[in-house]
């Protein structure tokens, strides 16, 4: 039924009735246990492996309601320093038969003060909290590690990971300082602000990076002690139009990133991968893991499945523990080489 109306209005009305009613997400909701399912990255406790990815929730209007579903962790934004609308509408297309989503949207956002009041405001029940932060469209290139800036001081204190957007395909030019000099410009930045108030920072990548670019993109990350990679953003379908592409259209580009990333960051030990893109099954979760992840979001398929998904994956879960006589996911995952399917 919701499919009739126009996609973007259908998440705005999702949004607003989830900010005014957040006891809905009982209706949905299983007990977590973190000793089952919790995993600990980077300090981060999350008590159940998948999270919601940023882009459903930009403004944080919704976090009491997020949070008390099932998902390990959610993540808001992306936040820019200043208000802005976001590019033209139409800016949101529905693939229906592809379980896939175009959006075109450009950070549209209340901006840094009132997002920073939504996140102060907001009943988190007990969840891991990240904010995804990018620059303002029209902050230039070189002022753009400034924008970053603005932002981790601001939220660092309120979150518990941040996570830069250089790879958004829908502001003109964000894209560009993927390149080594800009992201080193970025972060050397944010090195006044990590020091004064350390917290988890991810860095989420495009799917269209060429692999000798991403490479860079990887070494930059390494250099500046960074958490870890989110993998990926969506992606640019120029056959179907202006925007990225999520969902299963997405899958296959965003795996083969994925395992570029994870081969190259496995020997670091504090690094972590979160892999985002076209995650509809526990089988694309499995995947994840034999390579050695540990975090999941979601987005997309939660959007075409609903918070169904969560009690779909615990099952799965469970059922995994079970035939290899394992007790927990944390063990599970340490064993993961032998574990069967």
């Amino acid at each position: 039924m919701a499919f009739k109306f126009d996609p973007e209005f259908v998440h705005n009305f999702a949004l607003s009735t989830f900010e005014q009613m957040p006891g809905l997400a009982n209706l949905w909701n299983f007990p977590n246990d973190f000793a089952k399912y919790g995993l600990e990255v980077n300090g981060n406790k999350w008590d159940f492996p998948v999270g919601l990815a940023a882009g459903f929730d930009e403004n944080g209007k919704a976090i009491s309601f997020f949070t008390k579903l099932n998902f390990g962790a959610v993540e808001i934004g992306t936040v820019t320093p200043k208000f802005q609308i976001g590019n033209e509408k139409p800016r949101l297309w529905r693939y229906p038969s592809e379980e896939s989503f175009r959006n075109s949207m450009g950070f549209n956002n209340l901006g840094a003060e009132l997002v920073y009041q939504n996140v102060v405001g907001a009943n988190r029940n007990g969840k891991s909290l990240g904010i995804n932060i990018g620059k303002n469209k029209l902050t230039s290139r070189e002022d753009a590690a400034g924008d970053y800036r603005i932002l981790y001081d601001k939220f660092a204190g309120v979150v518990d990971y941040l996570v830069v957007n250089v790879s958004s395909p829908n502001t003109p030019g964000l894209r560009e300082l993927l390149g080594k000099e800009f992201l080193r410009e970025i972060f050397s930045e944010l090195e006044k602000g990590r020091k004064k108030t350390p917290r988890s920072l991810y860095l989420k990548i495009s799917p269209d990076q060429d692999f000798k670019d991403l490479e860079n993109t990887i070494e930059v990350a390494k250099e500046f002690g960074l958490s870890g990679i989110i993998a990926t953003n969506t992606t640019i379908m120029e056959q179907r139009g202006k925007g990225g592409i999520s969902g299963k259209l997405l899958r296959d580009k965003s795996k083969m990133v994925r395992k570029f990333v994870m081969d190259r960051i496995k020997e670091v030990d504090h690094m972590q991968m979160i892999a985002v893109g076209g995650i509809f099954s526990f089988d694309d979760i499995w995947e994840h893991w034999k390579m050695g992840g540990k975090l999941i979001q979601i987005y997309t398929s939660f959007v075409y499945q609903g918070p169904g998904i969560l009690q779909d994956f615990k099952n799965e879960i469970d059922r995994v523990l079970l035939k290899n006589k394992i007790n927990n996911l944390n063990e599970l995952l340490e064993n993961i080489k032998d574990a069967k399917r």
